[in-house]
């Protein structure tokens, strides 16, 4: 990979995006030099090259939060980085997940629902009269398992009758329910979405790499 960059483009600091590998929210924006980018590479946790300090700083260094790297990327010119990685503890120094936190709408859909079914999992030891969620776990696998099949019906009796509003809010229901069932059984989305990408290999390659 270091002899793909264009280290001369970018006056030996390549621009590097680090996301969160499981929930694909844009944690941070830094940078590296081949030395940083090497020593990321060894260690399998990244370091930048901090303008501000001028010398290389594994983020987590004081902290703990560190971010381990999953997989990374070059953009199609060579300049500039993607890192996916799993972080440990939050990311921004004020606390937040990410450093882009700051919308001003609304969090994207499915870093939303990666945080949903985070809180769902949450539930699972909470105290039962705390939450309909605790309360779910507590009553055991039958009981989830009920809750699926009834909701399900519900969502093919929305469907069959062309009523989207009610569809909308049954497949909610139903998406719910399913998070806790996963989790009950100690899964998550994670493995659902790993059996998808097993069955569909060619999704995602680049086209040169695909069946034509």
């Amino acid at each position: 990979m270091q002899n793909k960059i264009n280290w001369q483009k970018v006056d030996d600091l390549l621009p590097v995006i680090v996301q969160n590998a499981k929930t694909c929210e844009v944690l941070m924006l830094g940078y590296m030099n081949a030395e940083a980018l090497e020593k990321t590479l060894a260690e399998k946790r990244m370091t930048f090259f901090s303008r501000t300090k001028q010398r290389l700083w594994t983020k987590g260094e004081t902290s703990g939060h560190f971010l381990n790297v999953v997989d990374m990327s070059l953009d199609c010119d060579n300049d500039t980085l993607l890192i996916l990685a799993d972080p440990i503890g939050e990311t921004c120094h004020t606390g937040a997940e990410s450093c882009f936190h700051q919308f001003e709408q609304e969090q994207p859909d499915w870093i939303f629902f990666s945080k949903l079914e985070r809180m769902i999992a949450e539930r699972k030891n909470a105290d039962p009269e705390s939450s309909y969620t605790a309360k779910l776990y507590a009553k055991g696998t039958h009981k989830i398992a009920q809750k699926v099949g009834e909701e399900a019906v519900e969502t093919v009796i929305a469907a069959m009758a062309n009523d989207k509003e009610e569809l909308i809010g049954e497949v909610a229901d139903l998406a719910y329910h399913l998070t806790v069932m996963l989790h009950n059984a100690d899964l998550s989305w994670s493995e659902v979405n790993a059996k998808l990408k097993a069955r569909n290999k060619g999704i995602g390659l680049h086209p040169e790499g695909s069946n034509k």
